[in-house]
Formats: C-alpha cells, structure tokens, sequence
C-alpha cells in the first residue's frame, strides 16, 4: 500500500517509523515531515489543513490510506474531504474533532452521556467568567474553548490569577481559541491517558501513558506540549480501564454516534483517577505527543493494521498483542521553550546512536541545513527507549540524552518519577 502520513513532529516521525515495519507499506509520504523522517520516509511539501490539496496529492500519487497526525487538519475537515473523494483515511470527521476543538461541546456530550467529569462554567464574556471565579474560588483551572496548541490551560492558584488569565483569554492571547472560555474545577488525583481505537461502533483500548505538561524537574513551571512520557500508567489499571470504558468512553461514543456524528480514529482520553475513580479532563481526537512515541515504540508494526482495521471498520475482529514491557521518552526542547526560543543550532552526535526496536530518536523539530540537522522548533528531539522495566528503558533513553551534542537545549532528568 502507499500510505500518507500528515504532520512533522515527534508523532509523525514515530508513527512513520511504526508503519515502515509493517509489510504491507511499499510507499510511504510524509507532508510535511522533518530530518529525521526524511531519512526513512518521502516527504512532500503540502498544506496538510487544505482538505482539497491534500485530496489532489493523494490522487495524483496514488494513496491507498490516509493517517492525520495532528488536530488541525482534522478540525478544518480534512479527513471528510478524503473520505469524499474515496480515500481510506484515519481520522475522525470534522463534526467529530469538535470533541478536541471545543471544550464546551465536550461538556455538553458528557452532560448528555452522564460521564463523570469536573465541574464546569462556559462564557462568552470576561465579566461573567469573573463572577463565576469569584463564586467558585481558587484553585480553579481556566481553559481557552479552542484549539491553542497544548497552551491554552491555566492552573490558576489564586483568584487573581484566574481573573488575569481570563484577561488574557478574551484579549486574544490564545487567538481565536480564547473568544469563549470553559472554567473547571480544579480535580485532585493523578492524571493519565488512556488511547482507544474507535471505528463509529467498537471501541479497542490500545494502551495507557502519562506525560510530563510541567517543563520543571518535579513537575513544576509552565505547562508545555509535553517533556516527556512513559507507558504503561500504572495508575490506570486494568479495573479503572474498565470503569472508564464503561463510564465515560462508550457512553461518549454512543452519545456520538446518536448525534449523528460517529466517531473514527484514535481518542485519547486525559483522565484524573482518585480512589480508583476516573473523572475525563479532556479528550484529544489524535494521538498525544509525547504519548505516541512511547505507544508506537511498544506497538511496532501492528499500529498500522490496528489503525487500517479502525478505518475500515474492522475493529471487532482486531486486537492488541501487548509484550510485557515498558517505554520512556524524553524531550530535548530548546532553551527558553515554552517561551520564546532560538532556532538554528546544530545538534550533533545523533549519528552514533541506535536506530533498533527498542531505542529510537524521533525527530520533533529539526531540519536538514547544510547537511547538519539543525533545531527549528520548541521540542527537538524525543528520545524513547524501551525495556523489561521502566527503569531499564530510562537508562537506556538517558544513555542516549548523554550521547546527544545540543548544548542550546535542556530536557528534564526525572522523565517518569512519579512510577520509578
């Protein structure tokens, strides 16, 4: 099969990476990639968010399946664009990526489908989000309705940090993203993804993670896309698996589905779990980053017939052969990132590190330039390793940080604490 895969981060490049395993991939594109997919993969220079170029590209290079990597292209309709056309894609439709691009019309299907979430205020202007602070008080967590790339999320310790983070919103920090804004109650526990497989009627549970948001060891400062991960949760086992299943991911997928709007692709539900309670946080309609990484690592070449079966509707008949291991990635991001950042600095070393089934460097923000792979975003690199423990798998991806000449970088040395 030629498969196109969408998007040009860490993702991507572990997905392609997982893909190319699997024999049926003869051909493999990846729009727009990056340096290190390059090295494995073809890569095209496409609008990947432009439904009818995308749709133009897959007919003129004869695509046989369709892997969208990120949510934008998903929440401007793409995937509905191909399915148009005939093109076997991965990916939920337009009206169903609303479950990522709209934080309110995610509360209002757990309203409807009774799954147990936080507490929640939606607004449309800064005075009424106000007031609800006010009434509700602090902690409280303050949330951009739209898409803002991973940032739109405020832990506000303080009321005046809420009503500063509300300024913020309305005043277009985040965009359009921040014209309505969800307020939540803050929910103590601790946090886990869980990723399912969803094909409009079944639904398969393809493995748990937990990411590292806070860009400080400990798990403190600002809230970034992600330093790191490791799978599986062991927080989330298999009874609260179950429980979420149960209680909030097919009621969701039922909800969906009577709207109208079956759901396709992979859902990662974002859960917090106390006393073996799972609350949703939220829902991403694509797979997390750093999550993917550490997933595909474990997967291998079965994520591409899990997800071919997802598309064509096979997902009763499909299932997961999971290997009793575990897997750790660790984020090299450039100095100042969340923030603002430098690009350009050259990374050196990485061609003396392992490329095997078990350590992997996937490339997140890089560029070819010069015949030197340069630093062209906020996270870099994703340094992943697996092994019969976590702790094997850490000091096989840490033995590889080591290696690894990017003195314009950081990363955090405590990638998967809070399970070690």
């Amino acid at each position: 099969m030629n498969i196109l895969i969408l998007g040009g981060g860490g993702r991507e490049h572990s997905l392609a990476w997982a893909v190319l395993q699997n024999p049926k991939c003869d051909r493999l594109v990846v729009a727009p990639g990056n340096a290190g997919i390059a090295a494995i993969a073809d890569c095209a220079s496409l609008d990947i968010s432009d439904g009818g170029a995308v749709v133009t590209f897959a007919e003129e290079e004869a695509i046989d399946f369709v892997i969208v990597g990120p949510e934008a292209p998903l929440a401007a309709g793409v995937a509905d664009r191909l399915r148009d056309a005939g093109v076997l894609v991965f990916g939920p439709s337009q009206a169903a990526a609303e479950l990522e691009a709209s934080k309110a019309f995610t509360k209002a299907i757990c309203d409807a489908a009774n799954a147990p979430t936080a507490a929640y205020g939606h607004f449309t202007d800064a005075d009424a989000a106000k007031a609800y602070v006010q009434a509700q008080g602090a902690p409280i967590v303050v949330k951009a309705d739209g898409l803002a790339a991973g940032k739109g999320v405020i832990i506000a310790e303080t009321v005046a940090q809420a009503e500063a983070a509300i300024d913020d919103m309305f005043g277009g920090a985040f965009g359009g993203a921040g014209a309505e804004v969800v307020i939540e109650e803050f929910m103590t526990g601790e946090e886990a993804s869980f990723f399912v497989l969803c094909d409009g009627t079944d639904v398969l549970p393809i493995g748990t993670a937990q990411d590292h948001k806070r860009v400080g060891e400990g798990d403190t400062g600002p809230n970034t896309g992600g330093m790191g991960a490791y799978s599986p949760a062991p927080v989330l086992t298999d009874t609260i698996a179950e429980r979420a299943l149960a209680e909030i991911i097919r009621p969701t997928m039922a909800e969906m589905a009577r709207r109208g709007m079956p759901y396709q692709g992979v859902l990662y539900a974002g859960l917090m779990i106390e006393d073996g309670a799972p609350r949703l946080v939220e829902y991403n309609v694509r797979f997390g980053d750093p999550e993917c990484q550490v997933l595909m690592m474990r997967l291998g070449a079965q994520a591409f017939d899990l997800m071919h079966a997802a598309a064509e509707g096979r997902l009763d008949s499909a299932q997961v052969n999971w290997a009793d291991d575990h897997a750790i990635t660790v984020v090299m991001a450039a100095n100042g990132y969340p923030d603002s950042y430098d690009k350009g600095a050259v990374v050196g070393g990485l061609d003396t590190l392992p490329e095997t089934s078990s350590q992997m460097v996937f490339h997140a923000g890089t560029t070819l330039k010069d015949g030197a792979i340069t630093a062209s975003g906020g996270r870099v690199l994703s340094v992943t390793a697996r092994g019969t423990t976590l702790g094997e798998a850490a000091e096989r991806a840490y033995a590889m940080v080591d290696q690894i000449d990017y003195p314009d970088g950081f990363y955090r040395r405590d990638i998967g604490w809070r399970a070690l």
